[in-house]
């Protein structure tokens, strides 16, 4: 149930708004009528109503009830917290009489298993869930609980309970030094949440908070699109939250981001990406009132707000520096590739300034010359998205200069140790290549024989970046279901990721054992330094499959005293428990060794997954699988989240 109360004691909020499971609309309407005036009273310090003007604030938490709440223990914290805030008012008696006539036997039966006393060693337990590793996860991958899917949830307040309660708390300083330590230590594999939680920190009246949060803007915004998507979740706050959103602490931000950059980076970027999420430059621009903060941004200002026309009267029969020669002679390339006809002016102009694909009008890029062109600086990563493409347009012909090229580039140890590029991306770009058609679309095309070897070599290369962990890992591979089905979120078969992965995990953990298991069998897997991967999916499709049973890997090193960190299980969607629950079965292995070992469950074809206990921070689901699930599963194991 929801319901959206005036209230500024925060005990009465966080004690009504985040209920356990009491019926309060089935309660009586004078009942209710009475605890909606009483909570909506200001009140004083001392839990009283007070008997003054003062308006009641609004309460954000109001929108975070969440219609059921899966962590029990937390719900018989609130469900006590509702107690003694009514026993305060008056209403403990006639509210709780009228909950329990009005509910049925079932209810009533399991609200007195869920008042029950907790476990005994779920007191102080080291794996519990806290608020602050809520917080961490919605960070990371914008979900508080613990189950990362590859389709990303809307971000709003009912989906961030734990930032608006610390935020709601007055800890708004210590969410946005966590928001700028896991963004700038790369551990956020979105970066929406991150500035999801910015706009949360700069839309209450804490002011240290928001003086930080729009401090952080410059460091965390490192692309438009980034600010862009900012401003929005602002604009979409300010009108669940009641309050505004153009103050003068904006409006300085964004020109501070705009003035605090090098001109010709910024004429880079205003050209490269002009609007996203419904806003543009000029908006910003105007909305913000910026000063520039020297002729050359003023430059770019006049170019974004009145159009190159004002930019050329104003400009060129003026003495203009060195430096506002080079941003004009860029804005003016930039605007001759949009509006010329000459393929080969086009070419010269991305040659000279290095202009970019996005710089580019959709009509040029019809041209095998302007590719061409364009790949001479195109990143390696953005160069193996657009392989299939350029091979359609006949770009990479076979024999070519650009063939060999492209290929040199892909197998490059220094280009894929700078990009970081792990083996798992290495995997999407060359099954989607092989694969010779798009996911979208009509266009095929015939794979080249060399940009696949390329592609196979760039893979084994790549196994060399995975950084170690330093743990012990047991992978286990469930065979019981066929793995021809396609991973959601990369389009890559099941069997080629969970191969891929046991390569990338026992090639860079010294401790790590991978095998093959369905119900009733357990094989080992041999990867050494010299296996490819296609031996190792051999060996996932030699296995005989039976029924599915994700507790055997923990069960396998229970009874042979093997010490574990980590279990990795990958699984297509079947999720069943077998005889026993995974979740208990860990919990017996680790009292047993006295280690407190991980369990990641990897349904890499399904959108549901619940083997993860949602109360042990030492579980996870990851339904799907893509390249972010690469990082999530490193961040889980070195205890980021």
């Amino acid at each position: 149930m929801r319901l959206q109360l005036l209230c500024s004691n925060p005990e009465v909020a966080a004690a009504v708004l985040l209920p356990g499971r009491i019926s309060i609309r089935k309660a009586k309407t004078q009942t209710l009528h009475e605890l909606w005036r009483r909570c909506a009273q200001p009140h004083n310090d001392e839990g009283r109503a007070s008997s003054g003007h003062d308006t009641p604030c609004f309460c954000p938490l109001a929108l975070c009830a969440p219609r059921r709440v899966r962590r029990k223990a937390k719900a018989r914290e609130h469900l006590e917290n509702f107690g003694e805030v009514l026993s305060r008012l008056g209403l403990a008696h006639s509210l709780g009489s009228v909950a329990m006539e009005q509910s049925s036997p079932a209810e009533q039966q399991s609200n007195a298993q869920d008042q029950s006393p907790a476990r005994p060693e779920d007191a102080g337990h080291p794996w519990a869930v806290t608020e602050s590793l809520r917080l961490r996860r919605f960070l990371c991958y914008g979900s508080e609980s613990a189950t990362y899917s590859t389709r990303e949830r809307t971000l709003c307040p009912e989906n961030a309970l734990a930032l608006m309660e610390l935020v709601q708390a007055g800890r708004g300083q210590e969410v946005v030094e966590e928001v700028k330590r896991l963004s700038l230590e790369g551990k956020t594999v979105r970066p929406n949440p991150a500035l999801f939680a910015l706009a949360v920190c700069t839309q209450y009246s804490d002011a240290p908070a928001k003086q930080v949060a729009f401090r952080a803007l410059q460091e965390l915004c490192k692309a438009p699109g980034q600010l862009f998507t900012f401003i929005q979740y602002k604009k979409e706050l300010k009108d669940g939250l009641r309050c505004g959103m153009w103050g003068r602490g904006l409006r300085r931000a964004v020109s501070d981001w705009y003035n605090g950059q090098d001109a010709l980076s910024l004429a880079h970027t205003v050209t490269r990406c002009k609007h996203r999420a419904g806003w543009s430059h000029q908006d910003l621009f105007r909305l913000s009132h910026m000063k520039p903060a020297n002729d050359s941004i003023e430059l770019i200002s006049k170019y974004v707000t009145k159009g190159w026309k004002v930019v050329q009267e104003t400009y060129t029969e003026k003495e203009n520096s060195e430096e506002l020669l080079k941003v004009f002679a860029y804005l003016e390339a930039v605007e001759k590739a949009k509006h010329s006809t000459d393929e080969q002016e086009v070419v010269h102009l991305i040659e000279e300034h290095r202009l970019e694909r996005e710089q580019i009008l959709t009509n040029h890029l019809k041209s095998k010359e302007v590719w061409k062109a364009l790949l001479k600086e195109m990143p390696v990563a953005a160069l193996m998205r657009h392989l299939g493409k350029m091979t359609a347009d006949k770009v990479l012909v076979p024999g070519g200069p650009e063939v060999a090229a492209v290929c040199e580039r892909i197998q490059d140890d220094q280009a894929l140790t700078k990009a970081k590029t792990h083996p798992f991306s290495v995997l999407v770009a060359s099954e989607n290549y092989k694969r010779g058609h798009g996911k979208r679309g009509k266009r095929k095309w015939e794979p080249n024989r060399d940009i696949v070897h390329a592609l196979d070599s760039a893979f084994c290369k790549s196994l060399s970046n995975v950084e170690p962990t330093g743990k012990r890992f047991v992978v286990g591979v469930d065979v019981s279901a066929s793995l021809s089905s396609l991973a959601l979120g990369s389009s890559v078969s099941t069997i080629a990721v969970a191969a891929a992965m046991s390569m990338a995990i026992a090639r860079s953990e010294p401790e790590a054992e991978v095998l093959i298991f369905s119900e009733g069998a357990m094989v080992p897997c041999i990867i050494s330094d010299d296996t490819s991967l296609i031996q190792v999916t051999a060996q996932l499709v030699q296995v005989l499959s039976a029924g599915t049973d994700c507790a055997l890997p923990i069960e396998w090193a229970s009874e042979n005293d093997k010490t574990v960190d980590v279990f990795i299980i990958f699984t297509s969607n079947e999720t069943q428990y077998g005889n026993t629950n995974p979740a208990e079965v860990l919990r017996t292995y680790r009292q047993k060794t006295g280690v407190f070992s991980k369990l990641i469950v990897c349904g890499m074809a399904t959108n549901g997954l619940s083997v993860a206990d949602p109360d042990d921070r030492g579980m996870l689901d990851i339904c799907g699988f893509d390249c972010r699930a690469v990082d999530v599963i490193r961040n889980f194991v070195l205890d980021v989240i």
